[in-house]
């Protein structure tokens, strides 16, 4: 199993031999340190803690500083475990190893997990794609929720009742993605679709299956 983390730069176009267009999302990923290492036997599950994102000492804190400096690692801003049987120490992975995209192969396939573009607070029909009520002349339900099934039983609202509410900025995970191309040199990934979060998120793309 592959992982990294990288910073989400926004969408193009890239154009096969056979002349077919695909559009990507561009991603620069890595270098990641590892800074640290899960073992089943030490820790109770296997995984590597990876960190990415240089950013000035001010900025972080004096244990995450050590923490770092215990890796040989200069100040990076963000810390993310990908946990696996497969990976770990069983797979070699050393404390201050470093990560890149070479890790990866055109044609591969991942997945891409980071936190959605939030949207705000939305009602049903945008949230949940609801159907709108009448738009004729008398109608007072035309955007409304309707009846979400409150009576003296059970006399309140059941948990998880799709109803308006704050929409997106939640972590979610794309699956299947393909990876179209590697550029090692710029440290950049280039994949096939879209990926969820807003330019300039942090992302973890790790090999699907």
């Amino acid at each position: 199993m592959a992982a990294i983390l990288g910073k989400k730069l926004g969408m193009t176009q890239v154009f096969r031999e056979d002349g077919t267009v695909v559009p990507v999302t561009v991603i620069e990923a890595g270098p990641c340190k590892v800074t640290a290492v899960r073992e089943s036997g030490r820790d109770g599950y296997a995984a590597v803690q990876l960190a990415f994102d240089e950013v000035a000492e001010r900025k972080l804190s004096k244990a995450e500083l050590g923490h770092l400096k215990k890796a040989g690692a200069p100040p990076l801003r963000h810390l993310a475990e990908f946990r696996d049987e497969d990976l770990g120490a069983e797979e070699g992975a050393k404390i201050g190893d470093d990560v890149t995209v070479a890790a990866f192969e055109a044609g591969q396939r991942v997945k891409v997990s980071g936190i959605s573009i939030g949207k705000g607070f939305q009602g049903g029909i945008k949230r949940h794609n609801f159907s709108r009520g009448p738009v004729s002349h008398g109608s007072h339900n035309v955007r409304a929720p309707g009846s979400i099934g409150a009576s003296t039983f059970p006399g309140r609202v059941f948990k998880g009742q799709k109803m308006p509410g704050q929409m997106g900025n939640k972590r979610t995970t794309q699956r299947g993605l393909e990876v179209a191309e590697i550029d090692a040199e710029r440290n950049l990934l280039l994949l096939k679709g879209s990926v969820p979060g807003s330019r300039n998120a942090l992302i973890e793309v790790r090999t699907d299956g």
